[in-house]
């Protein structure tokens, strides 16, 4: 597997890069934190998960052909790989098909192969089925791309091909081409590369003004994370310019974690007659959770009921969630001068500085993490037995944000563990925020004393 186009350019790329963190600091700077970029989230959930997850979800299959028959496989021997695929798919740790593998799999080397559209989060296995669906099109003889993948970031591009490089290991014949800003071409060259991934803005001009890939000659086009594709500005036309460019044989890809209207109306514009994967999402559920909130007047009183409540409990590892960089900086240094060991994760933190941040606390290394909401969605500490909102998550009309909420405090009573969760009101707004939370999950939030020392063991029995 060889990225001859790639190494070219790696001096560019690397400016590209650097200058596009610097693009994303100044947009992290404007931008409060409760609006994460849900690029950098996808990333961030990428490089911290060491294995897949396992998603309870049942998965949901609707054939664009009812009457064929619905086919899932529980090997990959049964897939009928060539055997440089079969043995790349084992190095990567693949032993069996994870849940969304076994349903999409099929469907994807079908013959003739099948457009798909799949619901699939993060660490389901989904880009591995895609780049496997990809490298078993490609016929190595002919040199020119014929299969596309779109990725809404320079850096999300680069862990696909990551993904690309590792199960194509046995494959050398096989060659990638990162399309991204920074890898520079002579005009009027064609790309002799077999698969090509990159953003769409590079993408679309290279098959269009530039005219380096020819898209008629393409026969599999991905496109990945596609409701974080459209929450950027141009991505969603970009990417359907793209599409229409495309042989009308051509098979159509595309996988969203969340599939909300905006999402449904672009992938039906992408995706021609496609079968469809969708996970049936089990209720999260506030039932194993106790939840308390504490009354104060001002962020000292807050401070201070944390410290009591500190001092009373044995705490395995705390979240702590903060509405901005601020409250959180100021939050951390203040518990660090009580000699907590305290993590701080907040956005204006590279996404490779957030991960190693993540991986310290799921070690055990710091006690505390103080978060804003960059951190509330995604993220399994087991250890995690308390989460004290420190501030009540708001939208950004201050409305109550009840699934973040659910999110934020659904993190300690996973694993089917107890779980412990505090809310901090200074405020006859923060009181009414909690009220409505209250209502909406039909649940009753208990008040606790911090000054009872005797009311605060209880709750941690």
């Amino acid at each position: 597997m060889a990225t001859d186009s790639w190494a070219l350019a790696v001096d560019e790329q690397e400016a590209a890069a650097e200058s596009l963190s610097n693009l994303h600091l100044k947009e992290e700077k404007i931008k409060p934190d409760a609006n994460e970029d849900r690029a950098a989230q996808s990333l961030l959930n990428k490089l911290i998960r060491s294995n897949l997850v396992d998603n309870t979800n049942q998965v949901e299959v609707l054939q664009r052909d009812p009457n064929s028959p619905l086919y899932s496989v529980k090997s990959f021997e049964e897939l009928r790989l060539k055997p440089q695929l079969l043995q790349g798919v084992y190095a990567m740790g693949f032993n069996r098909p994870s849940k969304i593998q076994e349903n999409a799999l099929p469907l994807m080397l079908a013959e003739p192969p099948q457009n798909l559209i799949a619901q699939s989060q993060s660490g389901t296995g989904k880009t591995a089925a895609f780049v496997l669906a990809m490298l078993s099109q490609v016929e190595p003889a002919h040199r020119y791309p014929q299969c596309l993948c779109l990725s809404p970031t320079y850096e999300l591009a680069l862990q696909t091909g990551k993904v690309i490089e590792q199960m194509g290991k046995f494959y050398p014949e096989l060659k990638l081409a990162y399309a991204v800003r920074g890898n520079k071409l002579e005009r009027g060259q064609k790309i002799s590369e077999h698969i090509v991934i990159g953003t769409p803005g590079t993408v679309l001009d290279w098959c269009s003004k530039l005219k380096f890939i020819d898209p008629k000659k393409i026969k599999v086009f991905v496109l990945d994370e596609a409701d974080v594709m459209i929450a950027t500005q141009g991505h969603q036309d970009q990417s359907i310019r793209i599409q229409r460019m495309l042989p009308r044989n051509c098979q159509m890809l595309l996988f969203s974690a969340t599939f909300e209207d905006s999402v449904w109306k672009f992938a039906q514009k992408v995706v021609p007659d496609p079968n469809i994967i969708k996970l049936k999402r089990e209720e999260e559920t506030l039932d194993t959770i106790k939840q308390y909130y504490v009354l104060c007047n001002n962020r000292d009183e807050k401070f201070q009921a944390l410290c009591n409540l500190y001092g009373a409990i044995t705490i395995a590892q705390a979240m702590i969630f903060c509405h901005t960089r601020k409250t959180a900086s100021w939050l951390a240094a203040e518990l660090s001068k009580e000699g907590h060991q305290v993590a701080l994760l907040s956005g204006e933190m590279m996404v490779e500085q957030r991960a190693a941040v993540i991986e310290r606390f799921r070690e055990g290394k710091e006690k505390v993490l103080v978060t804003t909401n960059v951190c509330a969605r995604g993220i399994d500490v087991e250890q995690v037995s308390v989460v004290i909102n420190f501030d009540l998550p708001v939208d950004k009309d201050g409305n109550p944000d009840n699934e973040t909420y659910l999110h934020r405090i659904g993190r300690t009573g996973r694993f089917g563990k107890r779980g412990l969760a505090v809310n901090m009101v200074d405020s006859k707004h923060s009181m009414n925020i909690l009220n409505r939370i209250q209502e909406h999950f039909n649940k009753k939030i208990e008040r606790l004393d911090t000054d009872d020392l005797d009311e605060i063991e209880k709750i941690a029995n």
